[in-house]
Formats: structure tokens, sequence, C-alpha cells
């Protein structure tokens, strides 16, 4: 089958509403007075009102009353609630989060995001998912993109959308999109302070403030990263800048200009042997230190977005961006890369009725393009020998999208969406020596979308959809080997069945968020071996399937207890494939749970257990080797001491359990322990204070 804001001025009108009951009684007794003609006189009343919201940025109030709306898969997490413990990595911040797997590799900021079984191939710079910082790409034109380029502390909450459900931004890969919200200065503490330390040299501080006037605001944040690493060789040094500064240049039209700085150092341990694992899962693959094996970068990125408030049911929302970065790489080679990017987008909202019947409108278009000069050397020592390539790479992205949900009854919504994309992947080959590896190709398609969604009471909702994903490939996939590959884009159509909502019981409250999703994908970009176990490279797999449960629950018992929990079913397997069969598709636990209880008390205390537990995990495609499953148990301990003082420790794998947090992903190991995998960390304590004004 295929299915191939509200206008307010500055003085808000729910302000006025609460003035005038205090401000309308006042003027009824002056005309009172007046009416008696007594001699009196009342005081006058002078009333000043200031910007509550951001237009540009939303509160989290209002993110969670959009993500509400949304059929299908999507979920709010509150930066507030991952800054109760050490917040180093996307880990941190994500790993409650319904549907999403993430693991860092060595305990850096390096790690493996996937969704719905997204870049499954990737164990580094992350694709088949569209990361966002304030609703402007932060992907590379090509669809990779840098974990170090964000910065969870400088969040105010982060939004997540699954699959086709991040339509609404014009993504439609098979993981969906992530969504970082800055802080403005109408929200944010004029001051703020953070410091974080514990095990393995970890060292992490971040200063903030901010301000606003009549009609601007601003934000400001920088940021000092610094760990030895758990493992021999992995040290991490990052510094990060990040600022906001919006401008009301009517009632209705606001402009945010955004900047963000990142200077990061990291070593690479590299991956070891079962044996090397379980033996010294310190130690670093001796490979990695003879090389000097690193990954160091800095980027610069400028964005900005506008809306435009047409009437209180009407908004246009433009943004643009361009990102500028520089890449010393080495690892069996040295790569040397300086990219530009940069893009423009526009999206019209509407809440104007339809027929008379409830109706949310969106439609969009973005543009993105970019270059990278690439240039590959022998690895000498750490530095740059003989060169061994040299191209530039040009990638260029027209994307047109459209979602509606019309109310054809007054709680059941029909959803009719699509989005059309154009994406073009050209390499020039500068070096020639071994041949012409220029490649040069267009991609196109249109990923529909259909659904329901229907609210069975306030704050509780049942939806279904039909959607097509499309994902064309990054250069990693056209140009990561000694030779190009010109694969064709990665495709699925997926079927979504969920519920979430939040439920008052006697006892305290419930919230949940559950989804079971089926993909049928096509072409996905996997790296294979042929029937006689030669080896490919990456290339397209004929047909697979990837389906699953998301779930996620958070239960408060009173003022006392909370508990936090997901779980992550992953059936991610060939159909029928000549050379793999049924086997399952390696890189991801087939089954993930996270869980944490806090006892609370009303000094504002609070501590209790945290469990981290995963299922064995194929290294191989051919399914010929296992990573074993695991559980880490943690205890966190903390105090929010008033609004401007809280602290913590936060103490992990209590166990000093060995693991394997990830792995490589290859074709065929034949049963042969190699160096495939990426140890997590030792038994760790953390501790942090976190001040504000």
């Amino acid at each position: 089958m295929k299915i191939r804001f509200e206008w307010c001025s500055r003085i808000q009108f729910r302000q006025f509403i609460k003035l005038s009951g205090w401000v309308a009684p006042a003027l009824w007794s002056l005309q009172l007075s007046q009416a008696n003609a007594q001699e009196h006189t009342l005081p006058a009343v002078t009333v000043t009102a200031q910007p509550v919201a951001s237009q540009t940025l939303p509160s989290i109030v209002e993110a969670k009353r959009r993500i509400d709306t949304v059929p299908g898969g999507a979920n709010i997490v509150d930066a507030e609630q991952y800054k109760t413990g050490r917040v180093s990595t996307l880990n941190d911040a994500l790993q409650f989060s319904p549907g999403v797997f993430i693991a860092s590799r060595f305990g850096a900021e390096e790690a493996r995001l996937s969704i719905r079984g997204s870049g499954l191939q990737r164990t580094f710079h992350m694709r088949g998912i569209q990361l966002l910082q304030d609703g402007v790409p932060l992907n590379l034109a090509d669809g990779s993109a840098d974990f170090q380029a964000v910065e969870p502390l400088s969040a105010r909450y982060v939004e997540v959308y699954r699959g086709a459900n991040a339509l609404q931004f014009g993504a439609t890969t098979l993981g969906g999109a992530v969504n970082f919200v800055s802080p403005s200065g109408m929200s944010a503490p004029a001051a703020a302070a953070r410091v974080e330390a514990g095990s393995f040299g970890y060292k992490r501080a971040q200063v903030a403030a901010a301000g606003k006037t009549a009609s601007a605001d601003w934000f400001i944040a920088g940021s000092q990263f610094h760990q030895n690493g758990f493992r021999n060789h992995s040290r991490q040094d990052t510094q990060r800048i990040s600022g906001n500064l919006g401008l009301a240049l009517t009632d209705a039209v606001e402009t945010r200009f955004f900047i963000n700085a990142v200077k990061t150092d990291s070593e690479l341990p590299g991956a070891l042997t079962k044996a090397e694992m379980h033996a010294d899962s310190r130690k670093a693959d001796p490979a990695t230190i003879n090389g000097d094996q690193h990954r160091d970068f800095d980027l610069l990125r400028l964005s900005n977005k506008t809306t435009f408030r047409i009437s209180p049911e009407q908004q246009i929302e433009a943004g643009a961006f361009y990102s500028h970065k520089s890449l010393f790489h080495p690892i069996f080679q040295v790569l040397k890369q300086n990219s530009d990017d940069y893009g423009i987008s526009v999206r019209y909202i509407s809440d104007q009725q339809l027929f008379g019947k409830k109706n949310q409108l969106i439609v969009g278009t973005s543009l993105a393009g970019g270059k990278l000069r690439d240039d590959r050397f022998a690895n000498v020592g750490g530095q740059a020998g003989a060169r061994t390539a040299q191209a530039e790479q040009r990638s260029a992205n027209y994307t047109i999208f459209a979602e509606n949900q019309h109310y054809f009854l007054p709680a059941t919504a029909l959803i009719l969406g699509a989005q059309v994309v154009e994406a073009q992947r050209r390499l020039d080959d500068r070096f020639l020596s071994n041949g012409d590896n220029s490649v040069d190709k267009t991609y196109r398609r249109v990923s529909p979308k259909i659904g329901m969604r229907h609210e069975l009471a306030a704050g509780m909702q049942v939806y279904g959809n039909i959607s097509g994903s499309y994902e064309p490939p990054s250069f990693g996939e056209l140009a990561g080997g000694p030779n190009v590959t010109p694969v064709d884009a990665q495709r699925a159509r997926t079927l979504e069945l969920g519920t979430r909502g939040l439920s008052s019981q006697p006892w305290g409250t419930m919230q949940w968020d559950v989804a079971l999703y089926r993909a049928q994908v096509r072409k996905e970009l996997l790296a294979l071996n042929d029937p006689a176990g030669n080896p490919l490279g990456t290339i397209n797999a004929d047909q697979t399937v990837h389906q699953g449960i998301e779930a996620g629950l958070e239960t408060n018992i009173g003022k006392t207890w909370t508990m936090r929990a997901s779980y992550l079913f992953n059936d991610f397997r060939f159909d029928g494939d000549r050379t793999y069969g049924n086997k399952r598709l390696a890189g991801a636990p087939r089954q993930l749970a996270t869980a944490e209880v806090l006892y609370k008390m009303d000094n504002g205390l609070y501590m209790g257990p945290n469990v981290r537990i995963a299922s064995a995990t194929y290294v191989d495609h051919a399914n010929t080797l296992q990573a074993a499953g695991y559980g880490a148990i943690g205890f966190k301990l903390g105090q929010r001491m008033s609004k401007n003082v809280s602290w913590f420790v936060d103490a992990r794998n209590l166990t000093d359990k060995v693991y394997a947090a990830t792995t490589k992903v290859v074709a065929d190991a034949k049963g042969l322990d190699g160096r495939q995998f990426y140890p997590g960390d030792g038994r760790s304590l953390y501790a942090g204070i976190e001040l504000k004004y």
C-alpha cells in the first residue's frame, strides 16, 4: 500500500483579564464616589505589562500542549529532570525518552543514537535523525551530525519526534527529529553557575546570564568540560559558548539571533576484543595509541528565527543558519576537513477552522546546502604523511512539506501530510591517482502520511498512522571507504499505533507514552557480504523489517515517591535476504530498560536507585558474535535547598560490572573474537552544585 499562534500584543489578553480582577473594582469605586459627589480621591493605578513569553522560544507549557497534538510518537524531556544528576552526554539527557537508544562509545560525548533502528550502520557521527537547535538544523547538509555540537546544560527542554512524526519540521527519516530548545531571557534566571566533578578526572562547569527589557531579551552561557576518561587514551576537552538575543520588533513580530561556538579535542581509545575487555577494560587498542587517534574540531554556528503573527490563528516562522567546521581527525588515516553549511526555512502555521470545525495546518519549505573540502593523508604517529586522497563534497536538499489535522468530530482528527524532497550529492575527486572516484547523484521522493488521533478524555489519547520515510545517503556511505559506492536512498513504510496521557488517581498521578510500530524498509544502508562471504562495503540491502515497542512511564505517589521508567523492544531483521535470510540486524540490543525511583522529602532532599538493563547485542549481521547483556545499577542523592541552590551526588555502576556499552557493526565476524567491543565505564562517583539568582 502506498500512501505514497494566536495573535497577541505584548500585553497579553490573559494577563489583562487577571489585572482586571482588581482594576475593575477600583474603577467602579471611583465612579460611585463621583456619583455621590464625595470629597474622595483614589490613588492613581499604573499598570506596566512586560513580555511574559517568547514567540520564538515557546515555554515548556506551550511545548507540551503542542506535543499533545502530534498524531504519533513524540514527547518532551524537561531539562530540570536530568539536571538532578550528572549531565555530561546525550545519554544523560535522553535515557528516559521512549523509543531512544543511546549509548556512549567510551564514556565521552561521542555516542550511538538510534530511533526505530535508524543509522544502525553508524557507530559514530549519527545519521537517520534530524538534530535541531531551536528548530534550526544542526546536521551537516549530507545528513550526518556531531554530538559535541550539543550542550544539554544549555537546553530548557528537549523535544523528541519519532519517525515521520517529525514531519512538521520537514523531516521524514526513519528516526525522526530531536530538537534542543534554549531558554530565553524571559524565562532564565539572571545568573546561574553549575559545577560537576567526579571519577576519571571528570570536571564540568557552566556559567550563564540572562536579562530582558520591554522589547528585548538575551541569554548567554559558557561551559568547560574535561575528563581523562575511564579508558586509556580517552581524554576529552571541550569548550562551548551558546546564546541568543530576542527582539520584539512589533507586537506581532519577534526575531531571535543564536550563536553556538564549540572547540573540542577528543582522544579515541578504539575497541577491544571480548577477552581484552574482561581482562582489562581500561586499556586502549594499541593501534589507536600508535596512531595517536583523535577527533578534534572547531565549530561556529549562527542562526536566526523570526515569527510573524498574522492573526490570532495564523503565524509564519522563518529561519536561517550558517555553520563552519574545521576538523582534524587522525584515525587509520588522517582526515583534514573544512565544511560550510547553510540553509533557510519557512513554515506557515494555522489554527483557523475549516468547514466550521477545528483544524490545524502546517505548510513549509526548506533549502539547505553545504560544501566540504576533504583531504586525507597517511597517519604517521598522529600527523599527516603523504596525501592519499583529496575531494570536494557538495550537498543540497530541497524540501516541501505539509501536515493537516482536521477534527471531523470534536475529539477525533484525521491527519493527512506529505514531504517532497530532492537531494543532491556530488563528489569531485581531486586526487585521481587511483582512478576517478567522482560521483554525482540526485535523489527524489514523495513521502506521504495518513493517520487519526482520538482524545479519549482530557489529557488521554490514542492514535494511529501510516507514513513513508526517505533518507538519501551521507558521504559516509558514498565515500567512507577506499572507493566510492554510489548507493541508492533508503526508504520505508511505517505503521504506528499508540497512546499517551496523564491520569490523576487518589494516590497521585501517572503519565504514559506507548507506541507499537512496524517499518518495512527498502534499500537499507548496511555493510554486507555477498553469498560467498566477500565484503561488499556499504550497499543497499534488499528488504528489512524494523518493528518494536516504545514505552515510557512516570508515576508520582503523593509528594514523596517518583518513579520513571522506559522500555524499548527492538526487532530488526532481514526479510528473506539471499545471504542473511531472516537473521537479526546487528547494532542494537533486542530489549533495553531504564528505571529510577526517588524518595523526596519536604526539605527538598531526594534519593533513590536507578538501573539500566540491556539484552545481548549482535556484533555482526551473520549473527555469529554477541555482546552479552548487562545490568548497571546506580544511586542518586541530592537536594533542592531552595529555588536558588541545589546539589547532587550521582553514583554509577555500583557493582563495577564489566560490559560492552555498544559495539562495532560488521557483516560477518565468523564467530571469532575481534576488536569490536566498546567497554562501558566502571564504578564511578560524581557530585555537583548549581546556583541560580
